[in-house]
């Protein structure tokens, strides 16, 4: 054992465990752990103006490192502000371990200034919350909030340490966590029961989600889709967890208007067995009572997550396993033979893919070079621009759809914000770039969704991160006029829309960015994308393209 101060005790654990940055806004009760940064170079602060954008930051590099990452906030005030994004961390899985400081543990009965109880205030958003009392207990107290963070289902983890507890000296061990190693195998009799479920189905279908991007697994969703000659849809998720340009790839489930159950119904209705894998059945902004499962579907779920089998569909086989190993022992149970009808489904279902994709181009290029610029043309020529090894953060809402069909995402290259909560996308590419620094990094946001963390310019610019943002000026909540719209029907087009613009005044993110230290450009005209694209991408700076987009919902 070693003698040291809680708040050193907290920086060694830090250092034996390999973490290289801490997001952070600091604060009073703050003061022991902040002086200390200076004693340990090899960890790097990252200062953030708010304290959403570095929980928000460390989503991001958790995501892309697949390592729990470390947050530093400010007591309850600063808890609080960062509440909103603990929770998009929390609903979609995000491994972070974050700590809080806490009033003197001596003086909590005095109700000191700022202090309140942090444990119940991070439980909702959490796996786990605690304050600790003791300084021997800190290197344990973290230990044990990386491995809880780190274990499926993965989440935040929140660590309240009061100041006196910070300065107090204890005799302590400080080693490596020992992370659990979590790849379960599947139970080998239910494998048996689905493949031969899945062997017999004249319209077999995948749903799959982030589970199998946590596990690699996404090769072999190609891999059992093409032996089953099924198509896969996405369902709520945020990771690629298939290529998207793959054949058999349909599309993502709707989960935010009012008519995605029925959307998703009619989807289900057209199969006889549903093999669900790393997903969530079903989760909508707008569920209806009851299940959307028709009658006679069977249904196959697989998750690491017991919590999601069968919590909404009655009656599953319900596998708990690590999705990539769930996966390969079906393809190995079903064999080399591929089941009767597999090549003429795979056929049809590439076919009307094809037709699908012809049809919306089609419909892109119908106001290719109007102004306000089209969102397609807006998606093309960032396509064109990006560079190969190019990794997207993608929050731009009602442009987030046309922006995949041009970039085509690919496991490892594509981010989304988790969740729901807006505010990742500004944060989420600075993150990125310090877990990918080899790879140029582009964010592409809603200009709606940039104000709520748009101090990340800032934090980018002091820190020197080379990100690119890509703005979606449409002048408004547009996703909220979309569902207004849904909600209204057809008797609504005399309804209009109350304080869901962005135009008075205007946002000029091109402005506000420079007033940030961030290079800024507004491109108004469709021939002027491509050159503000190419001068951002190559300075080597953190920079930003403002682009004013068509926002109309109605025709």
């Amino acid at each position: 054992m070693t003698r040291l101060t809680g708040k050193r005790a907290l920086f060694e654990q830090l250092v034996a465990d390999g973490v290289r940055y801490i997001f952070g806004n600091p604060g009073t009760t703050e003061q022991a752990f902040q002086d200390l940064l200076q004693d340990y170079p090899q960890l790097t602060y990252v200062l953030c103006l708010h304290e959403g954008v570095a929980v928000s930051m460390a989503d991001s590099y958790a995501r892309a490192t697949r390592k729990p990452a470390f947050v530093e906030l400010h007591i309850a005030p600063g808890l609080g502000n960062g509440g909103g994004m603990l929770f998009n961390a929390k609903a979609s899985h995000s491994p972070l371990v974050v700590y809080v400081g806490q009033g003197a543990s001596r003086a909590m009965l005095q109700e000191p200034l700022l202090s309140g109880d942090l444990v119940a205030m991070a439980e909702p958003n959490t796996k786990w919350a605690h304050q600790l009392a003791h300084a021997a207990d800190v290197p344990q107290a973290l230990r044990r909030a990386f491995k809880i963070a780190d274990e499926p289902p993965q989440g935040p983890v929140v660590l309240a340490i009061p100041i006196d507890v910070m300065d107090e000296e204890a005799d302590v061990t400080i080693q490596p966590t020992s992370f659990t190693r979590w790849r379960a195998h599947p139970d080998p009799a239910a494998i048996d029961e689905a493949a031969a479920l899945l062997a017999a189905s004249a319209r077999p279908l995948l749903i799959v989600g982030d589970g199998v991007a946590l596990s690699d697994g996404q090769a072999d969703v190609a891999a059992l889709a093409e032996h089953l000659g099924a198509p896969i849809y996405q369902g709520y998720s945020t990771e690629v967890n298939v290529a998207t340009d793959h054949p058999l790839f349909m599309g993502t489930l709707p989960t935010t208007d009012a008519g995605a159950p029925e959307a998703t119904r009619r989807v289900l209705a057209r199969h006889d067995v549903l093999l669900a894998v790393g997903t969530p059945l079903f989760r909508f902004i707008f569920p209806g009572p009851g299940s959307i499962v028709p009658d006679g579907l069977k249904v196959i779920q697989v998750d690491i997550d017991g919590w999601e089998i069968g919590k909404n569909v009655p009656g599953a086989l319900g596998i708990r396993a690590d999705c990539r190993a769930a996966l390969r022992a079906l393809l190995d149970r079903l064999g080399s033979r591929r089941p009767a009808g597999a090549s003429e489904r795979a056929a049809a279902i590439g076919a009307e893919r094809r037709a699908a994709r012809e049809k919306a181009l089609a419909s892109d290029g119908l106001g290719w070079d109007e102004t306000p610029i089209s969102v397609p043309r807006l998606m093309s020529e960032l396509a064109a621009a990006l560079p190969p090894e190019a990794a997207v953060f993608d929050e731009a809402i009602t442009s987030s759809a046309t922006l995949q069909r041009y970039i085509a995402p690919r496991p490892g290259g594509y981010f989304r914000g988790r969740g729901g909560g807006l505010g990742p996308g500004m944060p989420g590419p600075v993150a990125l770039k310090l877990a990918m620094p080899d790879r140029p990094v582009v964010g592409v946001v809603g200009d709606g969704a940039a104000m709520y963390t748009v101090s990340a310019l800032w934090t980018a610019a002091h820190h020197r991160i080379p990100v690119t943002w890509v703005v979606c000026g449409n002048a408004s909540y547009r996703i909220l006029k979309q569902n207004l719209v849904d909600y209204l029907g057809p008797g609504g087009t005399d309804r209009r829309f109350v304080e869901l613009e962005l135009s008075d005044p205007p946002l000029r993110y091109d402005r506000i960015a420079e007033a940030m230290g961030v290079h800024g450009r507004r491109v108004e005209r469709p021939e002027e994308i491509r050159p503000a694209l190419e001068e951002a991408l190559g300075l080597g700076a953190p920079a930003l393209v403002d682009v004013a987009l068509q926002g109309r919902v109605r025709s």
